[in-house]
This record gives structure tokens, sequence and C-alpha cells, in this order.
């Protein structure tokens, strides 16, 4: 199994070249596709000193959920994940979400941080996710325990049906809502979480949350 791991990125300097590195350390075959997001900051400098990697470069920012999908039309893998460009997930788990996709022969496995170790997600954070997720499962008769989870490893064939839209960051209600509606059972398994602070660089807010809800609903009615 051949993982594609796309990595958006904007402005994020001080941690890029690390997740690099520690996605390029994961022991299992795959190709790592960076999306510079029209980053401003230096970080368009560093991935181009970076090799092994493919670079594709916005000529303006568009947005996460843009990011992510000029990615999927470099997908070469069998199964994809997403890597967000800071240091609050741990790619090491990539692992446990291949392994129990090969096992159950999934085509969609989340990984999961209400159900393993979760440090430093913000009060605000932890409520507005579980919300969220309850609204998710309210509309789609699903049983999932974190919609908005960073790591979800869809099959690539899966992916590319999908129409996404999405040019923030509410490519992850969309995603989930569109997986659901085509009958796909979504696979939880535990991961690890280490939540950054609005200081360190954290740049969603109460209004990606809205409009995450709104997705959810929008979805739920039309395609």
């Amino acid at each position: 199994m051949k993982l594609s791991v796309i990595i958006p990125v904007y402005n994020e300097s001080k941690t890029i070249k690390e997740i690099v590195e520690r996605v390029k350390a994961v022991d299992i075959e795959k190709e790592i596709i960076v999306v510079d997001d029209f980053s401003t900051d230096g970080t368009r400098d560093i991935l181009k000193g970076i090799k092994d990697i493919s670079l594709v470069l916005h000529d303006k920012n568009k947005g996460k959920g843009a990011a992510i999908r000029s990615g999927i039309r470099q997908v070469a893998g069998d199964y994809v994940i997403i890597q967000d460009a800071d240091l609050e997930y741990n790619p090491e788990e990539y692992l446990k979400l291949v392994d129990t996709a090969k096992k159950t022969n999934s085509p969609v496995v989340y990984g999961s941080r209400f159900s393993g170790d979760r440090k430093s997600m913000s009060l605000s954070h932890t409520v507005g996710n579980k919300l969220l997720t309850l609204m998710t499962n309210f509309l789609y008769g699903s049983g999932v325990t974190d919609m908005e989870t960073c790591y979800k490893l869809i099959k690539a064939d899966v992916l590319k049906t999908m129409n996404i839209k999405a040019d923030r960051f509410d490519f992850e209600p969309e995603v989930t809502a569109k997986i659901l509606k085509k009958g796909i059972k979504i696979v939880e398994v535990p991961i690890s979480y280490k939540g950054r602070k609005w200081t360190e660089g954290k740049k969603i807010t109460w209004r990606d949350g809205v409009a995450a809800l709104y997705t959810l609903f929008k979805y739920r009615f039309k395609d």
C-alpha cells in the first residue's frame, strides 16, 4: 500500500522542516505532497530546499481546503491522509490507521483524538469539536467520535470521486458528509494530540466552527 501524504501549509516556517522530516521517518511506502498556500514568512524558501517532496505553490492565499484540493490532483498513492504543518499530530500514528484499513478492508479510517491521549486542547475547541461531531451523527446517522480530526485516511479512488468544493477549514465537514452519504462506514482508531495555542500560530476560529456547522447542514440536503 502506498500512502499519499498531503501537507497544506501557510506561514509555518517554525515547524515545516521538522514535520516534513517526521513524515519522512515513518516506515511506510509514501509520497509527500506539500502545498504552500502563498506563505509570506519564509516557509516557501525553506520548502524549496527540502528534497524528496512534491511541491505545489499557490500564486495567492486560497485557504486550507483549496490547498488540499490542489494536493489531491497530484495523488498517485492508494490511500490519502492530510498532515497539518504544525506539530499537533504525530505522523508515526499513520501506521495505526493503515494497519486498521488493511485488517478491516475499510476505505476510510479516522484517527480520533477523543478516544486517545489528548493534551492541551482548549475548552472552546473541545466543546466546538464535540458539538460538530454530535451534529454530524444526528444529521447523517453515524457514530463517529471526532469528525474534525485532521487524520482522515481515505482510499484515493474514493476521494477522487468526490467533488470537494471547500476552500477553508470546511474541508473536514464536507468530506465527512460526502463519505457518509455514499454509505461508507467510518472506522476509528485512537490517536494522540497535542494542541497549540493562539500565540503559537493556531489559525482556526469560532467563525470556522459556524462555517462547519453550515456545511454539515448544506450537504445533508444537496450534493
